[in-house]
């Protein structure tokens, strides 16, 4: 055809770095930690909730409420009220999305205007910019950065600081929005209380919506503590209103019971965000399919009579994952990898820095980040997957956080004993 055919929205965010190296991860017999999925079976009570919605009632083949079916938005309501702080209405406080990701656009489209600044944390979810630019706004961009470590001693996430001043500094009169993404993928860094009430402090002075991604909210290791910004108070003994007033937070079902294909996702915040949000939905997905929703409701329920206990998964989860993490930490050292030790997440990032200064010229375009290079060299050499750190930065960023990959440890055991035959096989050839 002779007319333009995309649609200018679409300008610039056709690359997709997941799509890229999968393929490079499919075309060799690697062990692949790149992409973050668990590749193990989820508990068997989230399972038999599936076999149950898919066999015993038919009706759940049908059509259910556009905007999340009941018995799903009354036990997020019920659930995530206590943790909030907050009466949380199933009709007006909650929409069921596809995924976490139909949770984010949606948030995207119904809020962010042309013209309008949207405030992302480096390292962001590669989601968020192309989110932004499809809905018109400007991605306005404030690093976290890591405080020196004594000499020998791993990083971790928690020395990853964003600067007051600097954020500050990127709030006008334009902001519309800040995307906040606790625990943080890729770094794993999570929150703390005063961390988020310094974003929640300028939130509030310049009349900001705060879109908080909470998908790793049970992945949380070491003692440390996930908190919600939603449930952030202000004023005490005024009338200022707190965060919940100007919060969307995001979850998803595929982290929370790993079962991230089901693609069940939700929003929580107040009625006078969320019924723009319905508007966006009702003119595109209109209906999330109904017996995910269903097994998701099931799922909720147990774990909502089981909260607390030892025997509750989102305390047995976090315990094996935990394993897991610093079995690979262990692992990635051995060959010279300086892990930064994630608070949280499925992800830990590792500095590469020693074999940056080693071996620089690695082959790839002349612009190519160093960490891409070194991740495609790494797929093809060692049989590892990981994912490049620099593709959570924005363009002018990327050099400076080039010297970082990202590893998931969110696989089964048997995965972790396949990558370590890998690298035992790298530290035999790193011997003299």
């Amino acid at each position: 055809m002779a007319k333009r055919l995309p649609a200018r929205r679409l300008d610039g965010i056709d690359h997709n770095p997941w799509v890229e190296f999968g393929k490079l991860a499919s075309e060799a017999d690697v062990v692949n930690l790149g992409q973050g999925f668990p590749d193990f079976p989820p508990p068997d009570f989230a399972v038999e909730a599936f076999q149950h919605a898919v066999s015993r009632d038919f009706m759940l083949n049908q059509y259910t409420k556009a905007f999340g079916y009941p018995p799903l938005t009354k036990i997020l309501a019920s659930f995530f009220g206590k943790f909030l702080g907050q009466v949380i209405d199933p009709l007006k406080n909650v929409l069921v999305t596809v995924g976490a990701y139909g949770a984010l656009f949606t948030a995207f489209q119904a809020l962010v205007d042309v013209g309008d600044e949207v405030i992302i944390i480096e390292p962001f979810f590669d989601c968020y910019e192309p989110m932004t630019l499809m809905a018109g706004g400007r991605p306005v961009f404030v690093s976290l950065k890591p405080c020196p470590t004594q000499d020998g001693e791993l990083d971790s996430s928690s020395n990853w600081q964003l600067d007051p001043t600097e954020l500050a500094s990127k709030f006008t009169s334009r902001t519309k929005a800040l995307i906040l993404n606790t625990p943080n993928n890729p770094l794993g860094k999570v929150f703390s209380r005063a961390e988020l009430e310094l974003v929640a402090s300028l939130c509030q002075q310049h009349d900001v919506v705060c879109i908080t991604d909470e998908v790793y909210q049970w992945l949380v290791y070491d003692g440390y503590q996930h908190i919600s910004i939603a449930a952030i108070l202000f004023g005490l003994g005024t009338s200022l209103p707190g965060m919940w007033e100007r919060t969307l937070t995001v979850g998803s079902a595929g982290k929370t019971f790993s079962v991230t294909g089901w693609k069940v996702g939700w929003v929580l915040g107040p009625d006078s965000l969320l019924k723009h949000l319905r508007t966006v939905h009702q003119n595109s997905v209109y209906h999330c399919p109904t017996q995910g929703q269903a097994a998701v409701a099931q799922c909720f329920e147990q774990e909502q009579m089981l909260f607390g206990q030892p025997s509750s998964y989102f305390a047995q989860l976090p315990q094996a994952i935990q394993h897991n993490r610093d079995h690979m930490i262990r692992s990635l050292q051995s060959v010279g990898l300086r892990p930064v030790i994630p608070q949280g997440s499925y992800f830990l990032i590792t500095d590469i820095s020693d074999f940056k200064s080693k071996m620089p010229d690695l082959p790839g375009a002349a612009d190519e980040p160093y960490d891409r290079r070194f991740v495609k060299w790494m797929i093809k050499n060692k049989g590892l997957v990981a994912i490049p750190v620099s593709v959570f930065y924005s363009v002018p960023h990327r050099k400076l956080f080039d010297h970082y990959i990202r590893f998931c440890f969110m696989k089964d055991e048997s995965t972790l004993q396949a990558m370590d035959q890998k690298l035992q096989m790298w530290k035999d050839e790193l011997r003299p």
